[in-house]
């Protein structure tokens, strides 16, 4: 029976209608891409301020694309008449043949709209999920079709990143596989498949390194600049550790610290508690202003202050 519902995805062009739950910086991202590659895009959030925020982010992207030469005025028009926005996720994922979620990384928020989509969108829907870090397995057991449940782990920024990290989930079927692997490529982008672990590959050691590197900051081994200096020119790292850290969040690091540390049951993926009191300081990186470096528009700066002296 399994073979036989999803024997129309070995076809690309059964995967026409595109839901995407979460409207922030990866789902409108994720958005972009799909559109941009012709497929209906149903963006979907519950909140229609973010919404419009998203459409305008994903017209501002277009432009520069344009500007860059990468993409016609005419295709950028094609884009945005590819995207439809709705707040209700009943009626956002009722025709979809893939919804990838892309909510905040909170295991009960994503188990729960897990819950609802599968009840909602059409039986042969694929459902994927953007998570860094979270099980899908544990994702999967929230629904009646754990084999057609996977993970599709975007890079941030989304139109420019190649990769997309795809995790099988214990009972994801292979046919679902191959039908994400295909469609990742349908986007220009370049597919990993691995399974299903704490954080995966991309995170299980990117994580540690950047925990490392708050680490060595914390014991006073070496200031932020220094550090992050260090690994791009010694590693060759297009973006220091601690740069990139304030770029994907710090609340965001922490959380797959602890999904890490849980999930193995490893002191080395304790998160320091440098980042502990950050977070629950608020200083979250660039979405709050302020992290390792305090961001102003278009603009970076050294924090000045006694603590990372």
């Amino acid at each position: 029976m399994v073979k036989v519902i999803f024997a129309l995805y070995q076809k690309k062009i059964s995967m026409k209608n595109i839901s995407v739950i979460g409207a922030g910086t990866m789902g409108n991202g994720i958005a972009h891409v799909f559109a941009q590659a012709g497929f209906t895009v149903n963006l979907i959030d519950v909140n229609a301020t973010q919404l419009e925020r998203a459409l305008n982010t994903i017209s501002k992207n277009l432009d520069r694309q344009v500007a860059k030469g990468s993409l016609t005025e005419e295709q950028k028009k094609q884009t945005l008449t590819n995207l439809t926005t709705n707040t209700s996720l009943a009626e956002g994922v009722a025709n979809a043949d893939l919804v990838v979620e892309a909510a905040t990384e909170n295991v009960e928020l994503k188990l729960k709209i897990f819950k609802q989509i599968d009840e909602f969108a059409p039986k042969h829907c694929i459902l994927a999920s953007n998570t860094s870090s979270i099980s899908i397995t544990k994702i999967a057991a929230a629904t009646n079709r754990a084999n057609a449940v996977i993970g599709m782990h975007f890079m941030n920024p989304v139109p420019v990143m190649k990769l997309v990290e795809i995790i099988n989930g214990y009972a994801t079927d292979k046919t679902v596989t191959d039908t994400i692997v295909g469609l990742s490529k349908q986007l220009g982008k370049v597919p990993c498949v691995v399974n299903d672990y704490p954080g995966f590959i991309a995170n299980k050691i990117l994580m540690p390194m950047i925990n490392e590197a708050i680490y060595s900051l914390y014991e006073g081994i070496a200031g932020v600049e220094e550090i992050d200096t260090i690994m791009k020119l010694g590693m060759a790292h297009p973006m220091g550790p601690l740069q990139l850290a304030d770029f994907i969040g710090l609340d965001v690091c922490l959380s797959i610290l602890n999904v890490l540390y849980q999930g193995y049951g490893n002191t080395k993926y304790a998160p320091c508690p440098l980042l502990v009191n950050m977070v629950t300081a608020g200083k979250l990186g660039v979405k709050s202003g302020e992290g390792f470096y305090i961001h102003t528009a278009g603009s970076k700066e050294l924090i000045v202050s006694s603590q990372f002296k």
